[in-house]
């Protein structure tokens, strides 16, 4: 496999650092916020317009009884379709399906969660609902009168300079005084990683719409690659929602779409319905290991290190110094791949756990190899043999 060159890692390790402070014009409240990756649910991939009060109630209960909440998930996203009129004052209210906006937000936290909501700086939504232009304080004020923690803001209806209307709503929602999660959906335009966080972005959509089929999310997931270097605590890199569970793709394929945004250290934003899931969409969602790699401190996003015709190794640093692997087969046929430790960046002897198994593959020298399914991946973490092997969580017995 080739090898890329070892000064770009260096450069992109230089550039999380110099990011993972706060941006330009950001004030102190912003500094706790999304310091790693959100987790969460968004009504959008499997319910789009048509989300209701009931449906909202329904998927944070749903993230409490499945486990997702105590795997780390606690946003809970309405996204397009809630809003309603403006009054005489321009105040606005949500439609007929959320009749209580307050009281929604009161019980989602009420189960320990945190309340999200969608506007855009157009005068329309991308599903022609009412957008925040030229009420952005007031509509701010709304948000937080509310008690939403976190808003996407949509591009769909803007119009002129987006760094100037993302950053008038950036400023609105500080002066609420209200810690308010700000997602920016710019659809990757304007290279809007290199200029997301100076406007206040907590994190920042990198590509157009997901599907929930292969040849899309792979499309969107192995795009990132180049990319590291924006991302970091409290900014990231958004490829956009999690598919898992829709049923467009396989297990393996799931598997693909969750580990590859793990490595990516991209918001987990599940999409799918909560309360149909199967126990192996759950198993993909929850697997603690995997997540870690998500979450993990550092915040530093993974990079592509050898390519090899339809296979891939992408590798993430971890906080402890291991290393999460990827090993990806994007062709329609099994594959064998071999990773070398070099590639990693591990000593020649290292100790390999495979993450999605989660079980120990032992002491290995020089490389480490696995059988990989089509469009699936094998995903690992490898410690040098000074480094912490404690250091996920879970023990490394194979449990």
């Amino acid at each position: 496999m080739t090898r890329p060159s070892q000064r770009l890692w260096c450069y992109a390790t230089v550039m999380v650092i110099v990011l993972s402070g706060l941006p330009p014009g950001a004030s102190a409240q912003d500094k706790d916020l999304a310091r790693t990756p959100p987790m969460g649910w968004n009504s959008w991939n499997r319910f789009g317009p048509g989300v209701s009060d009931a449906i909202v109630r329904a998927q944070a209960a749903a993230l409490v009884a499945s486990g997702m909440k105590a795997a780390g998930y606690q946003y809970v996203i309405i996204d397009d379709g809630w809003q309603g009129e403006r009054d005489a004052t321009g105040t606005l209210a949500a439609n007929e399906r959320f009749p209580d906006m307050k009281g929604l937000a009161h019980f989602i936290h009420s189960m320990g969660l945190k309340f999200g909501a969608y506007s855009s700086p157009g005068a329309k939504s991308c599903q022609g609902f009412a957008g925040s232009l030229g009420h952005e304080d007031q509509d701010a004020q709304t948000f937080a009168s509310w008690g939403i923690d976190y808003l996407k803001y949509d591009w769909c209806g803007g119009q002129g300079d987006p760094k100037a209307a993302y950053a008038k709503m950036h400023d609105a929602l500080r002066r609420t005084g209200r810690p308010i999660v700000y997602s920016i959906c710019e659809y990757g335009m304007d290279r809007v990683w290199s200029w997301g966080a100076s406007v206040g972005g907590n994190l920042w959509r990198t590509t157009m719409d997901i599907a929930d089929n292969y040849d899309r999310m792979s499309v969107v997931g192995f795009s990132q690659a180049g990319l590291e270097r924006f991302a970091g605590p409290g900014h990231w890199n958004d490829p956009d929602m999690l598919e898992v569970g829709n049923g467009g793709m396989n297990f393996d394929e799931y598997r693909t779409h969750m580990g590859l945004w793990c490595l990516l250290a991209a918001p987990l934003i599940a999409g799918t319905d909560l309360t149909q899931m199967k126990p192996e969409t759950i198993g993909i969602l929850t697997n603690p290991e995997v997540i870690a790699v998500d979450q993990d401190p550092a915040g530093i996003q993974g990079r592509r290190v050898a390519e090899e015709g339809p296979l891939e190794t992408w590798v993430k640093p971890l906080s402890d110094g291991s290393r999460a692997v990827g090993l990806f087969n994007r062709a329609a046929h099994n594959l064998p791949m071999t990773a070398s430790f070099r590639d990693i960046g591990v000593p020649e002897v290292a100790r390999v756990r495979d993450l999605w198994a989660r079980h120990d593959m032992g002491v290995l020298r020089e490389r480490v190899s696995a059988n990989v399914n089509a469009h699936g991946m094998v995903m690992l973490r490898v410690w040098g043999s000074t480094e912490d092997t404690t250091a996920t969580g879970p023990s490394m017995s194979g449990q």
